[in-house]
């Protein structure tokens, strides 16, 4: 890719999805701090190995799972992460985001990454480094504990 090309896709890429990728990013960590941390470090990676980028987008929106995801195993090891800011959210969002943290993190990403984000099942899949079958069972059984989880919240 040329390098002005690559720069002008990383930069679309953040004018586009940057926003959805921190609340996504949110949504799964429970913490601003590790979302903006990921977020972050995704695009200056980008902009470093700009050449060696096939597809920007699914490759931003993979690295930054995947860095989320190292830092919020070192933050659960040191940390009991109750607590986090709830980015002004809404009662409903709070609930929300409570009731994903109870997931597993497979399932959590796959349901982000697939309802929130909107990736079909086999972009998720190449995101995370999974088969589709895989994530389809993540979605599966994440969103029938998420209902069970929403669901005694409500009870």
């Amino acid at each position: 890719m040329k390098e002005s090309t690559a720069l002008d896709e990383i930069e679309r890429a953040y004018r586009d999805h940057g926003t959805k990728l921190l609340r996504a990013l949110y949504a799964y960590t429970g913490s601003v701090e590790i979302a903006e941390d990921a977020a972050s470090e995704a695009f200056a990676l980008a902009l470093r190995l700009r050449d060696q980028i096939r597809d920007v987008e699914p490759w931003i929106w993979r690295v930054s799972f995947r860095k989320a995801a190292r830092e919020l195993r070192k933050k659960e090891r040191s940390v009991d992460s109750e607590g986090a800011s709830t980015y002004d959210m809404t009662e409903t969002a709070v609930d929300l985001v409570t009731a994903l943290r109870q997931l597993s993190p497979k399932q959590r990403s796959s349901i982000i990454l697939h309802h929130y984000a909107g990736y079909p099942i086999r972009d998720v899949a190449e995101i995370l480094g999974s088969t589709s079958g895989a994530v389809k069972v993540h979605l599966s059984v994440g969103r029938r504990r998420l209902r069970a989880l929403l669901e005694e919240r409500d009870g």
